[in-house]
Formats: structure tokens, C-alpha cells, sequence
């Protein structure tokens, strides 16, 4: 009974936005986000998907992780710190199992120095230790090469790389590496982008998929001690 109550409480604190207003300026996003709570508020333990627009515009997510549970919640233009000050909106509310990142391409191109994009992630974890505990894994997709921002190509494998090794030894930190099948056999990025050369098209998003969705179908199969509780109280 107390459990049941637990989580029925959770849930109608999510669905009355109990993290507070949101600020800054993804304002609009983070309000538009608890309005979609609001409606149809997500059960806790789900995995979250969170970042820049690599992950906003992956409209196919739910079919392409199906049937396991997901939510999105990139949004366009975020750079590692706007996902960390507004971590509480984007993926402490939702108590996952497991986070699924992807930032850090925004910051480079805004002429944040890779140390610094490496020092972000760093805080990000640290956020979700602090908020989350230990056990929640997070699944960093490596910053991956497009044709818009190929002379970024170099800076982004020093933060790929820099961050591999900072999390080396971290059970709670999974790498899931897309360059070198977004990378052509003429050393350029392959053709898997629309227009403007930065966003992924449906072939992207397809290596994408292939290269996450058996990682999330052995975190499926991880025992997580919280999600145990929340299963038993639904």
C-alpha cells in the first residue's frame, strides 16, 4: 500500500509540474514539455532521450525503440549546459531507467573549447548522480560528423575521446559510438542528411537506430532496483 502510494504520489506531482516554472530561454520549450505531462502524464521509468535536436527531430523514436518505453525530450539549439540547467524539466521528473544523451555539438560550434564541453558532461553526470543516484546509466551517443560541420569533425573525436576516458571505469556510463558508419569510404561523412547538411534524414536516423536500439534492448534487461518498486506499485 505505501508503495502504491509512493508512486501514485510521483505521478501527480509530475503532472502538476512540481519542478517549478521553467526560465531562460528554452523557456517555451520546457513549459510546452509540461503541458504534455500535464495531458497524458508518463509512467516513471521509462528511458529518456535528451539533448540538442539530434534528438528533438527524431520524430520515428517511439517506433524505433518499440516496444520499449520512451521519451523525448531534446530540444533544438541546446548545448550541454542548457540540458543541465534545465535537467530537472528534461529528465529528473521523469525518474528513468536510464538516460540516452546527445550534446555537445553546439557548444563546439559556438567556440566552446573541447575541454570545456568534456567539463559540461562531467556536471551533467554529476547532476544525474546527485538527483537520480549511481545506478541510473546514461548512454552517451559520441558527437557525430555531418557535412555542415565538417571542420568541426576533428574537435568533436577530441570530446568524444576526452569524454570516453574521463567515464572510463563508470558502470553508469555507456558509450555508443556512430561516427564510423556515418563516415564514407573518402574519409567525408556519407550522404545522410537534409538541406542544410547538419540534420539527419531517415537513412541517418536509421544508423542511429541500429547502433542504439540493441544497447537499450540489454538495458531492458537490467535489473534496476527502483524500477522494480514502480512496477510493483502499477
Amino acid at each position: 500500500m505505501l508503495v502504491r502510494f509512493i508512486a501514485l504520489s510521483a505521478l501527480t506531482a509530475l503532472a502538476a509540474g512540481s519542478t517549478g516554472p521553467a526560465g531562460g530561454r528554452f523557456a517555451p520549450e520546457m513549459e510546452a514539455f509540461a503541458a504534455q505531462d500535464r495531458a497524458a502524464p508518463p509512467a516513471p521509468c521509462k528511458i529518456v532521450f535528451t539533448g540538442s535536436s539530434s534528438i528533438r527531430f527524431w520524430t520515428t523514436l517511439g517506433q524505433d525503440m518499440a516496444p520499449m518505453p520512451v521519451i523525448n525530450r531534446g530540444f533544438g539549439g541546446a548545448q550541454i549546459s542548457d540540458v543541465n540547467a534545465n535537467f530537472d524539466h528534461v529528465v529528473g521528473r521523469y525518474k528513468p531507467r536510464a538516460v540516452v544523451f546527445y550534446a555537445g555539438e553546439n557548444d563546439l560550434n559556438a567556440g566552446e573549447p573541447a575541454d570545456s564541453v568534456v567539463e559540461d558532461f562531467g556536471r551533467f553526470m554529476k547532476l544525474k548522480t546527485d538527483k537520480l543516484g549511481a545506478a541510473t546509466p546514461v548512454y552517451y551517443i559520441s558527437l557525430k560528423p555531418s557535412r555542415a560541420r565538417e571542420h568541426q569533425i576533428a574537435a568533436q573525436n577530441a570530446v568524444n575521446a576526452k569524454i570516453k576516458a574521463q567515464m572510463r571505469g563508470r558502470k553508469d556510463f555507456h558509450y555508443i559510438d556512430v561516427v564510423p558508419q556515418m563516415m564514407g569510404p573518402d574519409g567525408h561523412p556519407k550522404d545522410l542528411f537534409v538541406s542544410d547538411g547538419l540534420h539527419m534524414n531517415g537513412a541517418g536516423y536509421g544508423i542511429w537506430t541500429k547502433a542504439v536500439r540493441p544497447a537499450m534492448e540489454r538495458e531492458m534487461k537490467a535489473d534496476r532496483p527502483a524500477c522494480r518498486v514502480a512496477k510493483s506499485a502499477s
